[in-house]
């Protein structure tokens, strides 16, 4: 049997979301350039999804504001946020995908399931689809234990459990968890729980030197991390949906 040249599979990626508030150009352009100067490795050539739901968008601003962004080495990957049908087509003839948000999904994802459902029903035929995405979706309850350095570069995700590190995080590396995230060492890379949606999700670590801290979503930079808790035992969770920090030591 020959074997297919390729395959196409669910993953997981961590990508930053650029919210533009504002149709000033030069406002947009002096802003970015004040972010990547602050952090020029961090952003370099690093992909990013751009949300348009603040801005009045016609075909002549999306050029230029395409062009700002892309001048400050950012890569566009997808937009959301946009409502405007005219505006989509533009969007998409300039080679970029219109993303769908959380909840749009999900209702698009009901409406199919109810549909499915609906057919299986009429027709008196046993629903295999169903057994698959119960199967799918149910909750896998477990820690993923790393007890070895995570060096600059690595990726851990740790899909539907906890993640537990018993070693030191290097500069550079990301864990990613869509439950807790626990770190018994220093940590200098990016940390994100909640990867999934989970706004009850917390990162709890020993020494915080993070370069980004995120959960669900929501998400500080290390300039953004209180300086009395740099090199402290932390815990940083959710309130409100506004990431608070409280010492552990």
């Amino acid at each position: 049997m020959q074997k297919t040249s390729i395959e196409i599979k669910g993953s997981n990626f961590t990508l930053l979301v650029l919210y533009l508030k504002s149709n000033n150009i030069d406002l947009i352009n002096k802003s970015l350039y004040k972010k990547v100067q602050e952090y020029p490795q961090f952003f370099k050539n690093a992909p990013i999804i751009l949300n348009v739901s603040h801005l009045s968008l016609n075909q002549t601003s999306w050029g230029r504001i395409q062009e700002v962004i892309i001048s400050h080495s950012l890569f566009i990957v997808g937009v959301t946020g946009c409502s405007d049908d005219y505006m989509k087509k533009i969007i998409i003839n300039s080679g970029l995908p219109i993303l769908l948000e959380g909840e749009k999904i999900k209702n698009i994802t009901n409406n199919i399931n109810q549909n499915i459902s609906f057919f299986y029903k009429k027709y008196n035929c046993e629903n295999k689809n169903d057994k698959t995405t119960k199967k799918t979706i149910k909750k896998i309850e477990k820690t993923h234990i790393i007890n070895t350095p995570v060096r600059s570069g690595q990726k851990i995700y740790a899909k539907y459990s906890d993640l537990i590190v018993t070693n030191n995080v290097s500069a550079g590396a990301e864990l990613v968890a869509d439950g807790n995230i626990h770190i018994y060492g220093s940590v200098r890379g990016r940390v994100l729980a909640g990867a999934n949606g989970d706004i009850t999700s917390n990162i709890f670590c020993t020494a915080l030197f993070a370069e980004l801290l995120s959960i669900s979503g929501e998400y500080w930079l290390s300039d953004q991390i209180p300086l009395k808790f740099i090199g402290k035992s932390a815990q940083i969770y959710l309130s409100n949906k506004v990431l608070t920090i409280n010492s552990l030591s």
